[in-house]
């Protein structure tokens, strides 16, 4: 994968750039795929429902609300998402078991950390668009994450 500021450098300005706001957890430093989203608040069974899927080259996108009361994932989804080989996870929310997840072969970025899990009542909503941290979400678009950074592409990168 090119890295993110090579990419920056021959798209602009058809790039949009993730506000650096966003931890980074999982042994996995850089990812990128084609983006599946989901708008959630504090609720991730819609999260559950997506990551035991197959996620070949994608990424799932989550939009929790910026909600830092509970968290949207920790390692039992995290195992999940490695089984069903997504590429990796942006959560506008918190994280769980993050010791733990730091040690799996996943990339994730995330607001941060909670020891609180979610509710699950089944409520969100799939392959929508969703705007967070300057960033307009499709579903079928392309993300690319590494250390210096998270971007979006209309069309995947050459």
């Amino acid at each position: 994968m090119k890295s993110t500021c090579d990419i920056s450098d021959e798209m602009h300005p058809k790039v949009q750039y993730l506000n650096p706001v966003f931890q980074s957890f999982g042994k996995k430093n850089s990812f990128s795929g084609r983006i599946v989203t989901i708008k959630c608040y504090e609720d991730n069974s819609l999260v559950e429902e997506a990551l035991k899927t197959d996620g070949s080259e994608c990424v799932l996108v989550i939009d929790a609300g910026a909600s830092l009361k509970c968290a949207m994932m920790g390692d039992k989804r995290a195992s999940d998402a490695i089984k069903n080989n997504w590429e990796g996870i942006i959560i506008n929310g918190p994280i769980r078991d993050s010791a733990e997840i730091n040690s799996m072969n996943i990339g994730i970025r995330a607001l941060g950390t909670c020891p609180r899990k979610s509710i699950k009542k089944g409520a969100g909503k799939r392959d929508i668009d969703v705007t967070f941290s300057n960033v307009k979400f499709i579903s079928g678009n392309y993300l690319y994450a590494d250390e210096d950074g998270v971007i979006v592409l209309e069309h995947k990168a050459d």
